[in-house]
């Protein structure tokens, strides 16, 4: 199998990996906030722990996504 053959599988995969790191990244917002209501305990935070290794996993996920849509439009 080449290349061209696996790589809808990987964007699948990829796509699946983004949309739930970035639904579990929305779980600490408030519905207010969502919405643009004045939402004064949505201020500046340090990310710690997981919630900082869920966002830079967001982060590479994003960018791998990005190049493999890239490498598919190369190649086809």
């Amino acid at each position: 199998m080449t290349i061209a053959g696996v790589l809808p599988y990987i964007q699948v995969i990829l796509s699946v990996l983004l949309i739930v790191a970035v639904i579990l990244q929305q779980t600490g917002a408030s519905l207010g906030g969502a919405f643009g209501g004045d939402n004064f305990s949505a201020s500046y935070h340090t990310r710690r722990g997981s919630e900082k290794f869920l966002f830079y996993a967001t982060i590479v996920i994003g960018v791998l996504f990005c190049a493999s849509a890239f490498l598919a439009l190369v190649i086809t």
